[in-house]
């Protein structure tokens, strides 16, 4: 588990969001939501050590995050982030890196990585991809090839920054659908989104930020009673009832 307290999170010194205090739970999917610019990603970074905080904690599984070495962290959480490059390389190739926290020096692959490899390309419904070069990738496809790094990367904790982007409406299900996998597998998973309604259908939890501060924490039902979700985005929201549950929309 990734718990955040009391933490502000920027650059330079400087907070984008500032005191915020949640927790990546296994077996519960948590949606970063907000909108452009609030400091999602930011937050999302800090978590993952990527940025140091302004100020307060990251604690993973009862460790300070500052204390821990690079393929400790590794360990227990994997990030898939919103934008990559397409280097020359080969798919299979490319998820194996998602293995790197597991490889002793000289970095020579086992077994047991290309297993791990293969089933994360067939978890991220990319297994038809493995043999293509990534350069020569759609957006979208991209999108499928690094969620499959971050999930043979076999973390406990799996945090992802806008998955859906590129991907058109039936893959946006599909990848959103994974992530209820995973934490229904025990696996804790967070994700950034400003994809309202897909996002509210998709959390066991909804940590929304606007104005440089986290506005509500809760079950998406919690969140929507709370009002805070207009004042956030700055615009009247509906929902109407379907089969497979809420579905909101701006008015």
């Amino acid at each position: 588990m990734i718990e955040c307290s009391h933490l502000s999170a920027g650059y330079d010194g400087r907070p984008v969001v500032e005191d915020v205090s949640l927790s990546f739970r296994p077996g519960e999917v948590t949606v970063l939501l907000g909108p452009n610019g609030c400091g999602k990603t930011t937050l999302l970074k800090t978590a993952l050590g990527l940025l140091d905080p302004v100020a307060g904690q990251v604690l993973y599984d009862g460790t300070d995050l500052a204390a821990m070495t690079p393929t400790e962290a590794a360990r227990k959480a994997a990030y898939m982030p919103q934008n990559r490059p397409a280097p020359r390389i080969d798919v299979r190739r490319m998820v194996l890196h998602g293995r790197f926290p597991y490889l002793s020096f000289p970095r020579q692959y086992r077994a047991a990585d290309y297993v791990a490899a293969d089933a994360a390309l067939k978890a991220a419904g990319a297994a038809d991809l493995a043999g293509r070069m990534m350069d020569t990738l759609s957006g979208g496809q991209r999108q499928k090839v690094y969620l499959a790094m971050a999930l043979a990367q076999q973390a406990p904790t799996i945090l992802m920054d806008e998955p859906t982007t590129w991907l058109d409406p039936k893959h946006q299900l599909e990848v959103m659908a994974t992530a209820r996998d995973l934490a229904a597998e025990g696996r804790a998973v967070g994700l950034v989104s400003h994809e309202l309604s897909l996002a509210l259908r998709t959390a066991h939890r909804v940590a929304l930020l606007a104005g440089g501060r986290l506005m509500a924490l809760g079950t998406p039902e919690e969140v929507w009673q709370s009002g805070a979700l207009e004042e956030a985005f700055g615009v009247r929201i509906g929902r109407i009832q379907a089969e497979n549950g809420w579905h909101y929309y701006y008015l």
